[in-house]
């Protein structure tokens, strides 16, 4: 091969790493005034994320609530409702503006949740239920501290 075609596919892997990097690892973010990386969204992907994040409260309250009952079943029902399953189809242009710090906090946190419910219905220990909830809600701590939302027209 002559040094044209070198140079050309020399460049070529060079964009596609970038891209990837971009996509994959890095996001769309920018540092924000308060410290945290403002995450760089349109308003349809802020309100699916925001939706994600109010089914977890949600899910979290009524874990609570079942915990002081002594609820196992209700407590696998709600934790449930926010596992794995429960991530549907995010499009892909919403995952490539997410940083992969972000991606794993939210991966982990499903996973959390269907751990929860498992262990809520094998072992029907509310207390271990309660220390695993405290310890899911390490992740929501952690993304709140380190990410905000910002809504722009950029795509």
């Amino acid at each position: 091969m002559n040094k044209f075609y070198l140079t050309t596919i020399a460049a070529l892997v060079l964009i596609i790493a970038a891209g990837a990097y971009k996509f994959m690892i890095q996001g769309s973010v920018e540092k924000s005034q308060d410290g945290r990386l403002a995450l760089q969204l349109d308003a349809e992907e802020r309100d699916l994320i925001l939706a994600e994040m109010r089914a977890f409260l949600e899910s979290v309250q009524q874990i609570t609530e079942a915990i002081t009952e002594k609820d196992m079943e209700g407590i696998a029902e709600q934790a449930k409702k926010v596992g794995r399953a429960a991530q549907g189809e995010v499009p892909g242009s919403l995952m490539g503006k997410l940083p992969l710090e972000f991606k794993k906090l939210g991966f982990d946190t499903h996973s959390r949740f269907d751990q929860l419910a498992l262990d809520a219905e094998q072992l029907g220990d509310e207390q271990h239920s309660l220390t695993q909830l405290s310890v899911l809600m390490k992740n929501c701590v952690a993304c709140h501290a380190v990410y905000r939302i910002e809504v722009t027209d950029r795509h």
